[in-house]
């Protein structure tokens, strides 16, 4: 005898139109309230009826909700709301499964397409930028940088790019300890130089390296927050300067900006309020 045909495992058992409507827009509703919260992070009762368009008495209701499972808190004293512990742990799962290297993969694959040059990851270390993953061009003259290849942050585009978003006293104790070697006539060796170039790449959110490091290389970069807007790699395309021009650098420059914006997006990060902001 045949044995009876398993049900997959983990679906619903009819159509969700003819069992839950009621329940799938009351989930809808919830995760509105908790969106909005988390845009704002903290709202009166009223305000989150009005962002959401649902009456105060079915926002009360499910917030209440909300609230027994500890994903919304209530202050007493100021009668806002606010998102709670459970949604850290939820979002910090997320985290913990997507890492930087990972998140940036499909990015890197598709700055290498719109550009048709080489993208790189790379993470401060000791005063230097580490290259942690690479998407190479199929261009015959190219970047190259192996995985764990070191670069000093100064004379690097994605390393300018990092200590812009650095606070200054800590580019300051970095630049202590390595100093400002120079490698081509174009590196920045003077400390008044390298701090007027940062400020430069925290207004428009994106650095170049000019030659800086290896003569007849460019090399355009932005970088990536954490969920506290701190500065945790950088993402770069380099290539010859004579297929990056000033043209080409001016087109690319705001093109890098929104792919670190989307891979810090993707992390669960915050871009800083001034970070490209000119």
């Amino acid at each position: 005898m045949d044995a009876p045909a398993r049900k997959p495992r983990g679906r619903p058992r009819g159509p969700a139109s003819e069992r839950e409507g009621g329940s799938v827009q009351t989930l809808e509703r919830a995760l509105a309230l908790l969106t909005s919260l988390a845009r704002t992070d903290k709202a009166t009762l009223s305000d989150l009826a009005l962002r959401t368009g649902m009456p105060p008495s079915s926002a009360h209701r499910l917030l209440m909700t909300l609230q027994a499972g500890r994903f919304v808190e209530f202050d007493e004293t100021t009668a806002e709301w606010a998102v709670g512990i459970e949604v850290f742990r939820v979002g910090a799962s997320f985290l913990r499964r997507i890492s930087v290297t990972d998140a940036a993969r499909d990015k890197m694959r598709a700055l290498v397409a719109q550009t048709g040059e080489t993208a790189n990851l790379g993470i401060a270390d000791g005063g230097e930028v580490v290259f942690v993953g690479q998407m190479e061009s199929t261009q015959p003259i190219r970047a190259f940088f192996a995985a764990g290849v070191r670069a000093p942050m100064h004379s690097s585009g994605i390393g300018k790019a990092l200590m812009a978003a650095m606070p200054c006293d800590r580019v300051e104790k970095l630049l202590q300890r390595t100093g400002l070697p120079g490698f081509t006539p174009h590196t920045l060796t003077a400390p008044a130089d390298l701090f007027a170039d940062l400020e430069r790449i925290r207004a428009r959110g994106w650095a170049l390296d000019d030659e800086e490091r290896h003569e007849g290389m460019r090399c355009v970069a932005s970088a990536i927050f954490n969920l506290h807007g701190e500065v945790v790699a950088g993402i770069s395309i380099s290539g010859p300067t004579v297929r990056l021009g000033a043209d080409r650098v001016g087109e690319i420059g705001p093109l890098m900006r929104r792919a670190a914006s989307d891979v810090t997006e993707r992390i669960g990060g915050i871009v800083p309020t001034d970070w490209g902001k000119a």
